[in-house]
C-alpha cells in the first residue's frame, strides 16, 4: 500500500495548521491529487485554535486536527476505546472491506482506524463538524486505505429515508462513540440506529457513563436491539456494547 500524504503535502489542504500553530496558505490545489480534490467539498469551521493530537492504531501515526470550540471537534474517551476494539479485534469482525456507517463521527478518529483496517466507510455528522471531518480523513487516509471514507450529513431522526434508504443501502456495521451524553435528542438516536441497522448489520456503541441519561437510553436500546456488553474499560468508565435489531 502506498504512504500516506507527505508533510509538505498535508500543508496544501484547505485551513491545514502548521507546526507553529498558525494557518498556512492554501497552496495550489493543482499539486494534489485529483481524488482529493473531489473530496474538498466541506470547509472547516473557522474556530479560533485548533490543535494537533496524535494516536497510535493498526501501525499508523493518526493526526486529528481538534479544537475544544465544539463538541464535534474533539475526541472523546469512547472514540479511543472503540478504536482500540476494532485494531485488536479486525479479523474476528471481518472488517476487509466491510461497509461501515459511523453516527457522530466528530473529527474522525473512529473512521480513519477503521478506513486503514479495510473498511468502506461513511463518516456522517452534522453540518457543521463536516468540514473538520474531512479535512483529518484526507489528511489520514489518502494513499492510506483501500478506500477513501465518504463524509455525509446526518442530522440525527431527519430525512432518514430520503438520504439513506433502506432499500439502496446496506451497513454490515454501525458505529457510534460517545453519542449518549445530557443532551435532548436521545430518542431521534434511537430512531437513527434502528433505521440504520437491517438483518446482518451489528451496532458498535461505545459510551462513557456519566448521566443517568446513559444508562436510560441503554434500557431503551436493550428493548429494541439484542445486546452484548463486549468490553469494559474501568479507567474511562467506557462501555462497550455489540447490539442487533430483534425481528418480530
Amino acid at each position: 500500500m502506498d504512504v500516506c500524504l507527505s508533510s509538505a503535502q498535508q500543508s496544501l489542504l484547505p485551513g491545514a495548521l502548521q507546526e507553529d500553530g498558525t494557518r498556512g496558505p492554501p497552496g495550489d490545489a493543482n499539486n494534489i491529487e485529483s481524488s482529493l480534490r473531489s473530496l474538498q467539498k466541506f470547509v472547516p469551521t473557522d474556530y479560533a485554535s485548533y490543535t494537533q493530537e496524535h494516536y497510535q492504531f493498526a501501525g499508523k501515526k493518526i493526526v486529528i486536527q481538534e479544537s475544544i470550540e465544539s463538541y464535534g471537534a474533539v475526541v472523546w474517551p469512547a472514540a479511543t476505546a472503540l478504536c482500540q476494539y476494532l485494531e485488536e479485534h479486525q479479523e474476528e469482525l471481518n472488517l476487509q472491506d466491510a461497509k461501515i456507517l459511523e453516527i457522530g463521527a466528530g473529527p474522525g478518529l473512529v473512521s480513519i482506524v477503521a478506513s486503514i483496517l479495510g473498511a468502506q466507510v461513511t463518516a456522517t455528522d452534522l453540518p457543521d463538524v463536516l468540514g473538520n471531518l474531512q479535512y483529518n480523513l484526507l489528511k489520514n487516509t489518502l494513499k492510506c486505505t483501500a478506500h477513501l471514507p465518504e463524509v455525509k450529513e446526518l442530522v440525527w431522526g431527519q430525512d432518514l429515508e430520503q438520504n439513506f434508504p433502506r432499500a439502496a443501502l446496506h451497513y454490515d456495521y454501525v458505529l457510534a462513540s460517545d453519542v449518549v451524553y445530557h443532551h435532548y435528542f436521545l430518542d431521534k438516536l434511537l430512531l437513527t440506529m434502528v433505521h440504520l441497522s437491517q438483518q446482518g448489520t451489528v451496532v458498535l456503541w461505545a459510551n462513557k457513563f456519566r448521566f443517568s441519561t446513559d444508562y436510560e437510553f441503554l434500557d431503551k436500546f436493550k428493548q429494541v436491539f439484542d445486546t452484548t456488553l463486549l468490553a469494559e474499560y474501568p479507567e474511562s468508565t467506557v462501555k462497550l456494547f455489540k447490539g442487533t435489531l430483534k425481528w418480530d
